[in-house]
């Protein structure tokens, strides 16, 4: 899974256009998801921490963990944030014990403006089906219905990128879009099946918990 990673905003840039057609948004076969990770990360100042939680599909109880920190090198730029989080996301994943069935980021895939966030990057590493659920978004979308599982489209430069994706009735949608081999009709589904209670999966409210109680402690 490890990978050089560029390490100025130039040469990143030139890495996502160059690997964005590597991209598969199919699924490569039938979706059976029984395992499903949630990946996150945090940093200040110099630290940057990542957190991947495994949860039983079923019943979306924690199996495995993983965590991991370093120190960030790559400069803060918008559509580049990726290059900051993946050293420190590769180290959690290869920590598993656990090989999931499906990858949960929070941030972006194809809905980025290189078409090239970090679901695609670490759906291209680790080969594994991936998908963006980010709680932000790039481009332009009319506001999904008020009931859960209500969405509309995201568009891009005249393109469809994603879906704006109503978790829970009355609240703000989440941002889905492809990473890696999976379409955008499973990826939004498994988001839905991942946010029973809240608007966020909880994939990633585990992820994000680990991450912010190992990043506190980073600091202190």
């Amino acid at each position: 899974m490890a990978a050089e990673l560029p390490t100025d905003p130039e040469a990143a840039i030139a890495l996502q256009d160059r690997l964005r057609g590597l991209v598969d948004p199919t699924n490569p076969g039938p979706p059976e998801f029984m395992t499903v990770a949630g990946l996150d990360s945090a940093y200040d100042d110099g630290n940057v921490v990542a957190a991947v939680v495994v949860l039983d599909a079923r019943t979306l109880q924690p199996i495995d963990t993983a965590t991991a920190r370093g120190t960030a090198t790559f400069p803060y730029t918008p559509g580049l944030l990726a290059f900051r989080e993946l050293p420190a996301t590769i180290a959690a994943l290869e920590k598993l014990d656990t090989t999931p069935d499906l990858l949960v980021c929070d941030g972006q895939g194809l809905a980025h403006p290189r078409r090239f966030g970090l679901a695609c990057h670490l759906g291209l590493l680790t080969g594994l089906p991936t998908i963006g659920v980010a709680k932000t978004v790039w481009g332009n979308y009319s506001e999904p219905d008020r009931e859960r599982g209500a969405s509309s489209d995201i568009v891009l430069d005249g393109e469809i990128v994603g879906r704006a994706v109503r978790t829970q009735p009355g609240i703000k949608p989440v941002y889905v879009s492809v990473g890696h081999r999976i379409d955008l009709d499973t990826a939004c589904a498994q988001t839905l099946a991942l946010a029973p209670t809240f608007r966020q999966p909880e994939t990633t409210r585990q992820a994000d918990h680990l991450c912010r109680t190992l990043l506190r402690a980073a600091v202190s």
